[in-house]
């Protein structure tokens, strides 16, 4: 199989992805804004794999798990919230949209480079798993930044930043160890639960989009 079919499918994904989130938000955001933060998640992939390298070391699996885990969702955040400082993110919506482009943009790079080292089956199964899993991943990020926007104070991104950790964390163990039913059924019990909680958010915000049809000027 060529590489340019999972090459294909990961942009399709990807920015399929990206139109099914960014199309809940009530008062779009800028393209240029939502390009940047895309193209910060990549940097954030570049960093975080730059960071793993050194992993390799580590002959304790779940510490490695657990490493790759924060380096990622930490490396996400932060491209996220190169948004927050902007006129154009004016409302809790905004928080869950540009977390996701970020997941998005880390997302796209992984599974580039994942195809060229890997190879098509491989990368093909890979980027079916992880394109959403990633977005996922980030949703707590989302409502954090969203949830701060909205009320204030630092609690808000700690408490976000640490449930993506340890979904990602659970979510690498599971796919890591040995296949088998049991393991493929928690499998999909956490991915119906992150699909769950980012639902509950987007449907809160939702929610204060309507109540307040009128953000400030962008």
């Amino acid at each position: 199989m060529s590489v340019a079919l999972p090459l294909a499918l990961s942009v399709i994904l990807t920015f399929g992805w990206l139109w099914f989130f960014v199309r809940r938000d009530r008062h779009p955001e800028p393209p240029w804004l939502l390009a940047r933060t895309f193209a910060w998640g990549m940097v954030a992939w570049a960093v975080s794999a730059a960071f793993e390298g050194s992993f390799q070391r580590l002959d304790v699996v779940w510490l490695v798990l657990l490493l790759a885990a924060v380096i990622e969702e930490v490396t996400k955040f932060l491209a996220a919230s190169t948004a927050t400082t902007e006129r154009a993110f004016d409302e809790p919506m905004d928080g869950l949209v540009y977390a996701v482009t970020a997941a998005l943009g880390f997302a796209l790079l992984e599974n580039v480079t994942y195809t060229l080292g890997f190879g098509a089956p491989a990368a093909t199964w890979h980027a079916l798993l992880t394109t959403l899993a990633h977005a996922l991943f980030s949703a707590p990020q989302g409502y954090a930044l969203g949830g701060r926007h909205l009320r204030g104070g630092r609690w808000w991104r700690s408490r976000g930043l640490l449930l993506s950790v340890a979904l990602h964390f659970v979510f690498n163990g599971l796919v890591t160890g040995r296949s088998g039913w049991p393991q493929l059924a928690v499998l999909g019990f956490v991915v119906v639960l992150m699909a769950a909680l980012a639902s509950r958010y987007y449907l809160h915000f939702e929610e204060h989009a309507r109540s307040n049809p009128q953000p400030r000027s962008r």
